[in-house]
């Protein structure tokens, strides 16, 4: 079942670039989809949501969706 995060601060594609590539270094992630325009990323896998929240680069904020 994916997890759904609340990523506030994505403007652009490489935004989302950025969140991606930080989410899939995260033990467990298998794919990461980045949404600038619903403020919204998608992970598919294991991960643990607190893990995916804490990983989240600044200046983008994270919460559970």
């Amino acid at each position: 079942m994916p997890t759904e995060l609340h990523v506030t601060g994505m403007t652009c594609g490489g935004c989302e670039e950025s969140v991606e590539t930080a989410l899939s270094d995260v033990a467990g992630v298998e794919d990461v989809r980045a949404d600038e325009g619903t403020d919204t990323v998608t992970v598919e896998g294991d991960a643990d949501p607190l893990d995916l929240i804490a990983a989240v680069p600044e200046p983008y904020e994270a919460d559970a969706a």
